[in-house]
């Protein structure tokens, strides 16, 4: 890439970025209520975008193999008792994930 496409490339993102950021604000002003479909899909979009990583990071799981998923299902496990201990999504995120690393890199 030249510097030109370079320095294009990297307007073009950050105009995007933006463009995502700030375009809410301007359709849905503060003084009209936001329409139903929003909110419906501000209530069902999270959980399925959830539903749609895990299958994404399930998909190359084979059931077959050496380890028989037992890492990915342990990291599942985990994931989901810590999100019924503590309730925070970052945490059980971050729990899932440091487990699954320590069990594919030390016990799989």
């Amino acid at each position: 890439m030249t510097l030109t496409q370079q320095i294009i490339t990297i307007a073009l993102c950050a105009l995007g970025t933006m463009a995502t950021r700030f375009l809410p604000f301007l359709l849905f002003s503060a003084r009209r209520p936001t329409p139903r479909y929003i909110r419906y899909l501000g209530k069902v979009l999270p959980g399925a975008i959830f539903g749609m990583l895990v299958v994404y990071c399930l998909r190359s799981v084979d059931l077959l193999a050496s380890s028989h998923g037992l890492p990915e299902a342990i990291a599942i496990a985990v994931v989901a008792a810590l999100h019924l201990w503590k309730g925070q999504m970052l945490l059980s995120i971050a729990g899932g994930t440091i487990c699954y690393m320590l069990l594919v890199q030390t016990v799989f």
